[in-house]
């Protein structure tokens, strides 16, 4: 299985599948789009300052919070810290700076909180985008979704030491990650929401196919659910070394609509 324990670095292309129908006034060159992206486990707001350069250049308005904990907040990590946490923080992102008609971009861990923020503000959401992300049912935890198990886990003091972690690389650089936020269920019932379009991107690292890449159960879910299904040629954090490609596609996918589900 592909998933955050072992996937990390770099390369760019993209392709899509399911791809729904898009007037004109949809497309992203006829005006800016309000981003909103959400990193992933142990990262923070610093690993998308590149990506977000590259949208605000042509004339998009972009958000990269950082997570409770994390980042520039790392000096108040805490066992206190849940999932519920860091879906509040992007929720009063979007309430507090009065967001409307939002893309919001979830990577890797980061797709548990687009995830449980579309089931409390679907009206202020205008599309999904699941980055090589986390796509749970209604009740998962991450680590459920990812099916590692806790003991496999190196916590210390209610945090969360992954492999990829080096505390002796300058600042910034990712830092360790509050277990409870992994172990918390998201809800994901609001009719609303599940309206939502959305676009499921598959990284895909260089000796890894399709098809296996496609035996992800997130990626099962989202086709299950109408997404649709695009990938990009690249490690987990290839969006650090392609921005610009990156992009192009973070902009197609707006054009992406949910194709009919039949019972």
């Amino acid at each position: 299985m592909y998933s955050i324990l072992t996937s990390m670095s770099v390369i760019a292309l993209s392709s899509a599948t399911n791809t729904g129908y898009a007037t004109e006034a949809d497309k992203p060159n006829n005006g800016s789009h309000t981003f909103v992206i959400v990193h992933g486990a142990t990262g923070g707001g610093w690993d998308w300052k590149t990506v977000a350069n590259s949208l605000a250049a042509r004339g998009h308005t972009v958000y990269r919070p950082t997570l409770s904990g994390l980042g520039e907040k790392m000096h108040l990590a805490s066992e206190e810290i849940n999932l519920t946490t860091h879906i509040t923080d992007i929720v009063n992102i979007i309430e507090f700076e009065q967001l409307d008609d939002v893309i919001l971009l979830g990577h890797s861990y980061g797709g548990m909180v687009i995830t449980g923020v579309a089931n409390r503000m679907p009206e202020r959401i205008r599309h999904l985008t699941f980055l090589d992300a986390a796509v749970p049912d209604d009740g998962m935890s991450a680590l459920e979704v990812w099916g590692t198990e806790l003991a496999a886990l190196n916590v210390r003091e209610g945090l969360v030491y992954f492999p990829w972690l080096v505390d002796t690389k300058s600042l910034p650089r990712d830092v360790p990650h509050p277990l409870n936020t992994l172990t918390e269920a998201v809800t994901f019932n609001s009719t609303e929401a599940k309206k939502i379009n959305a676009s499921y991107v598959a990284f895909v690292p260089e000796g890894v196919s399709r098809k296996q890449r496609a035996e992800d159960p997130s990626w099962h879910r989202a086709e299950a659910r109408g997404w649709t299904i695009r990938t990009f040629d690249g490690d987990h954090v290839v969006y650090r070394e392609k921005p610009d490609e990156f992009v192009d596609m973070l902009l197609q996918t707006i054009l992406d609509r949910n194709r009919p589900i039949l019972n």
